[in-house]
Parts: C-alpha cells; structure tokens; sequence
C-alpha cells in the first residue's frame, strides 16, 4: 500500500514538473514581449517591436490628411461662377493711350479664351467691374511697370484688388510709358485675367 502511495506521489511530482517545463516553453519572454510592458523594459531588444505597429497608423493618418485636399477642387463651382460673369473694364488710369491700346486688347482675347464675358456699353449690366491704375520707374536698362485693379460690384462696391508689377527691359532707350514695350502691357492682361477667373472660382458663391 506504501509502495503504491509512493509510486502515485512520484508520477504526481512527474506530470507537476512536465507541466512546469511546458509553462516555461509557452511563457517565454520572446512571447509576452510584445504584450507585456515590463517585460519590454527589461528586455535588451525589446524597444524594436513596438515601432512595427506604430509604422501603418503614421502612414494611415497621412493618407488621411491628403484625402481632404484631392477632393477641395471644385471644377464645377468655378466654371459655374464664370459662365455667370459679365465684366466691364473701365478705362485704364494713369497709363499712356499707346500703353493701354495693347493691353486693352489682350484683357478681351484673354478673357474669351477663360471663358469670361465682356459687358460693353450696349450690353447687360455688368457683374464686375474692372479699374485699373498703372505707374512706371526706370532704373538702369530696365522698366517697371506697377499696377493695381480695383474689382466692383454694379453698385460700386470694391470686391477685391489684384495687383503687382512687370519688369522689362527699356524700348528705344527711353525713359516712362515711351520705354514700355507691348509685350509687357500684354503680359500684364494675362496674369490679371488668370487672377481674377481664380478669385472667381474661390470666392464666387
């Protein structure tokens, strides 16, 4: 009977120490590192694991962050907007006769090929108005140009204000509006159609 008790408390003791030896496999330290803080600051590599998660949530959050601005184009609203403009350019101040003649030329091809209608004086009211007040200095070989439009409402309300300055070289020597070459006036229609068709497309409700 003994000898039987001894016998059934040594293979108790056996499947005890077995079971240890598999908790010690199962529990490793590799294996809780992931989970377990302390078990991190113990171990000598274990800052390495915790950087592996952290990578996709950084690369979630900025394609996150780009979707708003691919979708802020609103191609529709603009065009909408110009369709419905009629500008009036009032006459230009400060400029010379000869100055003026191309700019006021390349102010109406520009805004046909953006798709703006010009509002002359047997036409509709207006929706904008265009004012425009222009200034010269020569330094050197070279002229600048320095310009400001004023855009109304027809009730005389100023809505926005575009302005800037074109740098050319002097024509013939001169000195003022003789030293200004077409090429410059035109230019200086372009960029301001451009601008205010983009001050149309954001501003426009």
């Amino acid at each position: 009977m003994r000898r039987s008790h001894v016998t059934t408390v040594s293979l108790l003791v056996a499947l005890a120490l077995a079971a240890c030896t598999n908790a010690k496999d199962v529990l490793e330290p590799s294996a809780i590192a992931p989970q377990s803080t302390q078990s991190l600051s113990g171990a000598g590599g274990a800052a390495t694991p915790p950087a592996t998660p952290a990578q996709p949530a950084g690369t979630a959050q900025t394609a996150d962050t780009a979707q708003p601005s691919a979708a802020a184009v609103p191609p529709a609203k603009s065009a909408a907007a110009i369709a419905r403009t009629r500008l009036q350019v009032a006459p230009i101040v400060g400029a010379s006769v000869e100055a003026a003649t191309p700019l006021t030329a390349e102010l109406q091809t520009r805004a046909r090929q953006r798709g703006i209608t010009l509002a002359g004086s047997t036409d509709q009211t207006p929706t904008h108005v265009l004012k425009g007040y222009f200034s010269t200095m020569t330094e050197g070989k070279d002229t600048t140009v320095i310009y400001v439009w004023d855009i109304y409402d027809p009730a005389g309300n100023r809505l926005h204000r575009i302005n800037g300055q074109q740098k050319a070289p002097s024509v013939g020597g001169g000195e003022g509006w003789t030293a200004v070459a077409p090429a410059t006036m035109q230019a200086i229609a372009d960029q301001t159609i451009d601008q205010f068709a983009t001050w149309l497309g954001g501003g426009a409700g």
